[in-house]
C-alpha cells in the first residue's frame, strides 16, 4: 500500500510546475505537502539532530537510522531538484544535502518575495483612478494587483476592495461615492463593477 502511495505521489510530482524563481511561497507549500505525505519532510527541519559518526561500535539500531536517514536525504534531495527548473537544478545539483539546497532557496527567494510583496502593497494603496480612462479597465488594473498578492498569502477581503475602490473614485464619481457611502447594504466587487458599466453607458 505504501509503495502504491509513493508511486502516485511521484507521477503527481512530475505534473507539479517547475520553480523558476517566481511564486517561491506557493511552490515551497507544493513540495513541502509532497515531502510530508512521503514522510521525509523531517529531513528539512532545523531541530533535526545530525548523527554520531559512524563507529565500529556503532548498535545494529544506530546502523539502521544511519541508512535511513541517507536514504531519506537522497530521496528529499531529488525530489526537490526534480520540482526545479533546468536552471536551478544545474546550479545545486553538486550540493548534497536536501536540507542545504532548501534552506538557500528560501534565503535568496523568500528575500526577493518579501520585497515583491512591499512593492505591490504600495502599488495597491497608490493606484488611482483617472476620469480620462473607462473605470471598468482600471478596476480589473487594481484587481490584477489584488491576485499578486493573494499569490503571496495577502488576502484582501471583499469589503475592503470594495472599500478602496469607492475611495479611489474619480471626481466626476462624487455623487455616486457619496450615495455608495451612505446606503446601509455592502456592495460586492461585481456590483460595483456592474455600477461602473451602467454609468459608462448613460455617460
Amino acid at each position: 500500500m505504501e509503495g502504491e502511495t509513493i508511486k502516485m505521489m511521484n507521477q503527481d510530482l512530475v505534473r507539479l510546475d517547475r520553480f523558476d524563481g517566481s511564486n517561491f511561497t506557493r511552490w515551497q507549500d507544493k513540495v513541502r505537502f509532497l515531502l510530508t505525505t512521503l514522510k521525509i519532510a523531517y529531513i528539512l527541519e532545523s531541530t533535526l539532530e545530525p548523527l554520531p559518526a559512524q563507529s565500529e561500535k556503532d548498535t545494529p539500531e544506530m546502523v539502521e537510522k544511519r541508512r535511513k536517514r541517507e536514504e531519506d536525504n537522497l530521496l528529499c534531495r531529488g525530489h526537490i531538484l526534480n520540482a526545479l527548473s533546468d536552471r536551478l537544478y544545474d546550479l545545486y545539483t553538486n550540493t548534497n544535502s536536501a536540507k542545504e539546497i532548501w534552506n538557500a532557496l528560501e534565503a535568496k527567494y523568500k528575500a526577493e518575495e518579501e520585497g515583491t510583496r512591499k512593492f505591490l502593497i504600495s502599488q495597491y494603496f497608490e493606484f488611482s483612478f483617472s476620469d480620462a480612462k473607462d473605470l471598468l479597465p482600471q478596476i480589473h488594473e487594481l484587481q490584477i494587483i489584488v491576485n499578486k498578492l493573494k499569490v503571496l498569502k495577502i488576502e484582501l477581503p471583499e469589503a475592503f476592495q470594495v472599500g478602496a475602490i469607492v475611495a479611489k473614485l474619480p471626481p466626476t464619481w462624487k455623487g455616486y461615492r457619496k450615495r455608495i457611502l451612505h446606503k446601509n447594504e455592502d456592495y460586492s466587487l461585481e456590483e460595483i463593477q456592474n455600477i461602473s458599466e451602467s454609468k459608462r453607458n448613460r455617460d
